[in-house]
């Protein structure tokens, strides 16, 4: 994913339709002198539709998109004829996104499945024709409703990315290179701070054709809940993961206390991410011996569980699979 493609949030002027006018008409044939009223009804407003597509993953085709104006519906006719509705517009958004009111930031809409489709401004309903409104006492009533308004609304809508497993770690983790090892993704990596600048996603092929999906979520510094490093702006897509994977390098100077820091950023950003399933690995572990593994464990915490890896040698990947996959489908 280049930079400039993976865009996760979007704000744009929505305008749905307004309705058609309902027809004042009266009916008019040779030999029929007082037909009545036959006006018609107008047409609704066209609707603004989000619709969940899995194969979008990022909201890049709506970048430039500032306004979305839907069409207006057609006003009735003689004869009782109906004025056609207006054409709706279906934007197409990644699974995972949210809508908001970018005034209130009230949840508006949450697309989570291929296909699901919610009106997000309506269009405004078509006038009632004179035909409706003839009465006994009134057979020739002179007025028709007008088509009620569309509406106007600043909408802003936000991507969090859905994942089995998000990888949590400080920037050099290993992150990037763990995705590459065990998917097909193919994230930048290398030896300096902040290589991933967007998250990468990655289906893991496991036993018996089975898969799960990894995000590589750019890497959290203490203090990024305040703003620093890259702030907040990636947290959120770790809110939609089943489970965390924190990655902790071995040559790291304190396991227990880069675990706790991670911990507390994720709970200063939301603190219902720590009602996640969480597991920890040990990275870069092809730079230690038997014996140094068995003193490093005393610093991991206790309650989680954790496994030394490699990336770079393949060392205890199919036993992560293992952990990983136990955890997706254990209650």
């Amino acid at each position: 994913m280049a930079d400039s493609n993976f865009i996760d949030y979007v704000k744009f002027c929505s305008r749905s339709g307004a309705g058609g006018a309902g027809a004042a008409h009266f009916r008019r044939e040779k030999h029929v002198p007082k037909g009545g009223p036959d006006g018609g009804d107008g047409g609704r407003g066209g609707h603004i539709i989000l619709r969940g597509n899995a194969q979008h993953w990022t909201l890049l085709h709506l970048k430039y998109k500032k306004h979305v104006i839907a069409e207006s519906g057609k006003g009735g006719e003689g004869g009782r004829r109906k004025g056609a509705d207006g054409k709706d517009v279906i934007l197409d958004v990644p699974l995972g996104t949210i809508a908001r009111d970018a005034e209130t930031l009230e949840l508006r809409a949450e697309i989570t499945q291929d296909g699901q489709e919610v009106i997000l401004s309506p269009g405004g309903r078509g006038g009632l024709g004179n035909d409706h409104f003839k009465t006994s006492t009134n057979q020739a009533p002179h007025y028709a409703q007008p088509g009620e308004p569309g509406l106007e609304e600043w909408i802003i809508l936000e991507l969090k990315l859905l994942a089995d497993v998000g990888l949590v770690g400080f920037p050099n983790a290993g992150k990037s290179t763990l995705l590459a090892s065990l998917s097909a993704a193919k994230p930048e990596i290398g030896d300096y701070p902040f290589t991933t600048l967007v998250p990468n996603l990655g289906v893991v092929s496991y036993r018996d054709d089975k898969s799960f999906v990894m995000a590589d979520i750019p890497g959290i510094i203490e203090g990024a809940a305040e703003g620093r490093g890259l702030g907040t702006r990636f947290l959120r897509h770790i809110e939609r993961n089943s489970i965390l994977l924190f990655l902790i390098p071995a040559d790291a100077p304190n396991i227990s206390e880069h675990y706790r820091i991670l911990l507390h950023e994720l709970e200063k950003h939301n603190p219902e991410l720590l009602d996640k399933k969480r597991i920890l690995a040990i990275s870069k572990a092809d730079m230690l011996d038997r014996e140094l593994m068995e003193e490093m464990s005393a610093e991991i915490p206790k309650g989680i569980p954790a496994l030394f890896i490699s990336a770079v040698s393949q060392y205890n990947l199919e036993q992560l699979k293992d952990l990983i996959w136990q955890a997706i489908h254990s209650k």
